[in-house]
C-alpha cells in the first residue's frame, strides 16, 4: 500500500467518523450545529487572492433568495482542493487572470432547499433568466436538480475566470428585469467573468462545457479553464463549464451538513 493510499483511506475514514459524531450532536440538541472535519479550510486562509462570489447567500440564483444552510458568504473546501485551486491561481495569475468562485462546499440543507423549490411548479420567478427554456417539471428528468450533491462532499467547487484588473460586480436588484442566461455577454446580468458564453447556473445545453455551438473567445475560455484544473486533478461535470470537482476526494461517500459559517470549521471553535 503507498502512503497516498494509505492517507486518503485515513482521511475517508476520518470524515465518516466525524460525521456520525456530527449529526449525533445535532440530534442531541437543536441548537448544535455540526462541524466541518478538521480536513475543511475556509478557501481564503489557503489563497485569500481568489474571488469569492457567493451566488447562493444571495438572492441572485435560479430559486431567488437566500439558499438555507448559507450563513456567510464564505467558500469552504476540504484542503487538498484548496491547495490545489491555490495552484490553479498562482497559474492563472502569470497570465493576468484570477478564479471567482461562485459556490464551494454545500450543506445537504441547501439541497433540500433546492428539491422542495424544484418541486414547487408554481414558483417560477426566476425562470427568465436561468431556466426560459427549460419545463420546471423536467428539472429532475434531465439532471439540472438532484437529492445529492458532489458540492456536499467538499471538494466540487462551480467556478470562473476573471481579466485582471478585476472590474466589480454590482449587486444584484430583486426584482428587476431578467435576462435569459445564454443571451450575449453585454445584455445579460453583469459580471466580471470572462465571456463563457452562457452566465453561471444556466439550465441549458449551451451550458455543457464543449457545446460545438460555444466557439472563438468563449470556447477559449472554457478550454482555459479546463486544462487549467485538469492538470491539477480536477474533473469537469461535461454539462456545466463551472463545475470541477479535484480527486481523488478526501471524502468520497460522505455528504455533509455543517452550515456554511466560520463558525463551522474547526479553527474558528
Amino acid at each position: 500500500m503507498t502512503r497516498l493510499t494509505s492517507t486518503l483511506r485515513g482521511l475517508v475514514t476520518l470524515c465518516a467518523a466525524l460525521l456520525a459524531v456530527a449529526t449525533a450532536s445535532a440530534t442531541a440538541g437543536a441548537s448544535t450545529d455540526p462541524k466541518a472535519p478538521e480536513n475543511f479550510v475556509a478557501l481564503r486562509t489557503v489563497d485569500p487572492t481568489i474571488l469569492q462570489e457567493m451566488r447562493y447567500f444571495t438572492p441572485h440564483n435560479f430559486v431567488g433568495e437566500r439558499i438555507d444552510g448559507y450563513r456567510q458568504p464564505l467558500c469552504i473546501l476540504t484542503r487538498p482542493a484548496a491547495e490545489a485551486l491555490h495552484q490553479a491561481q498562482v497559474n492563472l495569475l502569470r497570465q493576468g487572470y484570477t478564479l471567482k468562485v461562485y459556490d464551494c462546499y454545500r450543506p445537504q440543507h441547501a439541497v433540500d432547499h433546492f428539491v422542495r423549490w424544484a418541486k414547487d411548479l408554481d414558483d417560477e420567478a426566476m425562470k427568465s433568466e436561468f431556466y426560459p427554456d427549460v419545463d420546471k417539471t423536467r428539472l429532475f428528468e434531465d439532471g439540472y436538480i438532484a437529492e445529492k450533491s458532489g458540492h456536499s462532499r467538499g471538494s466540487t467547487m462551480d467556478l470562473t475566470i476573471v481579466k485582471l484588473p478585476a472590474k466589480p460586480t454590482r449587486p444584484y436588484v430583486p426584482g428587476e428585469s431578467l435576462v435569459p442566461c445564454y443571451a450575449p455577454k453585454d445584455e445579460r446580468f453583469p459580471d466580471n467573468s470572462v465571456d463563457m458564453g452562457t452566465g453561471f447556473d444556466c439550465f441549458d445545453t449551451l451550458s455543457h462545457t464543449l457545446d460545438p455551438r460555444i466557439q472563438g473567445e468563449q470556447r477559449t475560455n472554457r478550454l482555459l479553464l479546463k486544462s487549467t484544473l485538469e492538470s491539477l486533478g480536477f474533473v469537469n461535470l461535461a454539462e456545466e463549464w463551472w463545475h470541477y470537482t479535484y480527486k481523488p476526494e478526501p471524502c468520497p461517500d460522505t455528504y455533509f451538513d455543517f452550515p456554511v459559517s466560520a463558525k463551522s470549521l474547526t479553527n474558528s471553535r
